[in-house]
């Protein structure tokens, strides 16, 4: 191959290489840093650069000659495997085209690797598809930067010590309700819930047991409601669960079960068993509500029980 090259001082002299031998191809190809595989029709590996030697570590002598759906090293999108069902190399060899995908392949050493992924067909001289190529690319960088972002949105929404959705999210999720509630009517209600006496168990116990208290409540409330409920920690010892496509008597029942598992829950203190009863305010949201509005009930309605006695629910 001949490469002419000139500037604007005049041509230079022809720079001739010498690639026509195919040991230039290969070492062209273990220069680079992503993995390079090519498989035939039946994806059988036919090539292994040293990229893929050194991404997965698994030689070329362990992988060449193999079929990839029945070696060690498989690829796996967030949820499960796809060499069995969605091998994005036999896709490409039956519609034709490259396809691009995020997965994780499992690794010599048993680790799991981020990688991106992509595959194009590989074509005789008469355009007919007699393979496929794939270029693997760490992406391991870039999956650490995801892994963070999304572990910092989930702080901004979730408590901490709970594990439930915070006040902010409660909020969100409530005017998205209410927004839909103005205009469709779909019938949804909350719960305030309060710990009753819980400054005694921190005063008496000490806040690590007041926090698994707290803790253990959260778990027994969200068993207490439907799937489809949503409950998170208001703040302090107080609890807010958003109960959708509900009629006034089932939302009481649902206070009503709340407040009798809370009761039975099982609770200790320095290794001793105690119980704890709750005190609850449900109300259904009704239209011209605000935020303000409905929690506001709900808030009188849960000291409401409290006047009356405690380990109760108020409906209204």
């Amino acid at each position: 191959m001949q490469i002419d090259i000139e500037d604007t001082d005049g041509p230079l002299e022809p720079l001739t290489v010498a690639v026509e031998s195919p040991d230039f191809y290969k070492k062209l190809l273990d220069e680079m840093s992503d993995g390079v595989s090519v498989v035939d029709r039946k994806r059988q590996i036919r090539y292994w650069n040293q990229g893929a030697e050194r991404l997965t570590g698994y030689s070329a002598q362990e992988i060449v000659e193999h079929a990839c759906p029945d070696h060690a090293l498989c690829q796996m999108d967030a949820e499960q495997e796809m060499c069995a069902k969605h091998c994005l190399l036999q896709k490409c060899m039956s519609d034709g085209a490259n396809h691009e995908a995020r997965i994780f392949l499992r690794n010599k050493h048993g680790r799991r690797v981020p990688i991106k992924l992509r595959t194009q067909p590989l074509r005789d001289s008469a355009g007919e598809v007699i393979g496929a190529v794939e270029i693997l690319s760490d992406a391991s960088a870039e999956h650490e930067i995801h892994r963070r972002a999304e572990a910092m949105r989930r702080m901004a929404f979730l408590d901490h010590l709970t594990q439930l959705p915070n006040r902010r999210f409660l909020e969100m999720s409530l005017q998205a309700l209410l927004n839909d509630h103005a205009t469709e009517r779909n019938p949804f209600g909350v719960l305030m819930i309060d710990l009753d006496d819980f400054k005694e168990v921190n005063d008496t116990h000490g806040h690590n047991s007041g926090d698994q208290v707290l803790k253990e409540i959260a778990r027994t409330l969200s068993g207490a409601l439907r799937p489809s409920d949503l409950i998170g920690r208001w703040g302090g010892d107080e609890f807010l669960a958003i109960v959708s496509d509900i009629h006034e008597k089932a939302l009481e029942n649902l206070a009503r079960r709340c407040v009798t598992l809370a009761e039975h829950a099982p609770l200790h203190c320095n290794g001793k068993p105690f119980s704890l009863s709750i005190s609850a305010g449900a109300t259904l949201a009704q239209p011209g509500d605000s935020l303000q509005t409905l929690i506001e009930r709900a808030d009188q309605l849960m000291y409401r029980s409290k006047a009356d006695g405690r380990g109760r629910a108020t409906m209204e």
